[in-house]
């Protein structure tokens, strides 16, 4: 009789879990549709700087898909700031938005 073979530990997301968070992708696109407009640069200028597909490009400004962190770095560096930057203007429409919410709840 052969050994029975260990299962293999599970991989990936947790069924019916969702890494999209369409907050953050609005605010993300949002934050660099305006550095992109004040850069004075058209989407497809930019998606061409930054290696990326024009379509996905513009999903993203309009908060429709959530880059990895490769593309962010890709599209930070085409726009000639740090992702630091970028990162922390989002973090901080986040936090109005919120801010928002929640007196609206009161």
């Amino acid at each position: 009789m052969l050994p029975r073979a260990k299962p293999s530990p599970a991989r990936g997301r947790p069924r019916g879990a969702t890494s999209f968070d369409a907050d953050v992708a609005a605010a993300f696109g949002s934050i660099v549709r305006e550095g992109r407009l004040a850069a004075g640069i058209s989407q497809e200028a930019l998606a061409h700087m930054a290696n990326v597909e024009r379509s996905y490009y513009g999903r993203i400004e309009r908060g429709e898909s959530q880059p990895t962190l490769f593309v962010v770095l890709k599209i930070c560096s085409a726009l000639g700031t740090d992702s630091c930057t970028i990162v922390g203007l989002v973090e901080d429409a986040l936090r109005r938005a919120n801010r928002k919410t929640s007196l609206r709840r009161n």
